[in-house]
């Protein structure tokens, strides 16, 4: 085994540490789906195979989510690097990666290198789809967050804001990566997962309305920008 692989491993271990026990769809599950996406839009885009498999495995350890604070997550991370990475220039990247993939309410600079770009769409690409309407909804769970509250307006609160509902999440946020993805084949594999979440919004709707039972073929045809526009 060669001393990037040696890495690779200690850097499983050392995630499956952080993240054992976690309910909120940041558990293992989560970064083993980033590092296996990563790792294939890398071969696909030629890019430095190792910075991305390393950073994909890294890259929630310093979620402030996770952590009393984004300074002491981040210290988390470079301080693991420190010990177990002799590579200066690797170092730099993965911390300038982890540094700024989050989405951050959309407010965080564009990815600077290509790994950044293909870990980030990686990570975006877990928050959408089927495992993304999974892990919303675990999350909003594991914050105490109600469900959906009807009529009700959050543009005003702040992004971290607990006081919002899970649905709204989805406008927020999900329903706007597949605008924001970085590489052709991130691009391909949003779209599908996209049109998948506006269906999932569109059955919540008539389900929460109890106008299920009452809908034609024709409107269910139909329902894709409905459940994008929705006003709460």
């Amino acid at each position: 085994m060669d001393r990037q692989q040696q890495i690779i491993k200690q850097a499983e271990q050392f995630v499956q540490e952080v993240h054992s026990g976690d309910g909120s769809g940041h558990d293992w599950w989560h970064i083993h789906r980033v590092r296996n996406t990563a790792l294939a839009i890398a071969r696909k885009e030629q890019a430095d195979v190792f910075v991305c498999e390393l950073a994909a495995l890294l890259h929630d350890v310093a979620d402030e989510k996770l952590n009393p604070s984004k300074e002491a997550g981040i210290l988390r991370v470079r301080s693991w690097l420190d010990e177990h990475v002799s590579d200066l220039s690797v170092t730099r990247e993965v911390m300038e990666i982890i540094s700024t993939m989050s989405y951050n309410g959309g407010k965080n600079p564009p990815m600077s290198t290509l790994a950044g770009q293909i870990v980030q769409d990686a990570d975006r690409l877990d928050a959408i789809g089927a495992i993304g309407i999974a892990r919303t909804f675990a999350f909003g769970g594991s914050r105490g967050r109600s469900m959906h509250e009807p009529g009700q307006d959050f543009s005003d609160h702040d992004y971290r804001s607990r006081g919002k509902t899970t649905i709204y999440h989805f406008y927020e946020k999900l329903l706007k990566l597949k605008d924001l993805m970085n590489t052709r084949h991130a691009q391909k594999l949003a779209e599908s997962r996209h049109e998948y979440m506006l269906r999932f919004l569109e059955q919540f709707y008539r389900e929460w309305d109890a106008t299920d039972e009452h809908q034609d073929e024709q409107t269910t045809t139909n329902s894709g920008d409905m459940s994008e526009n929705r006003i709460f």
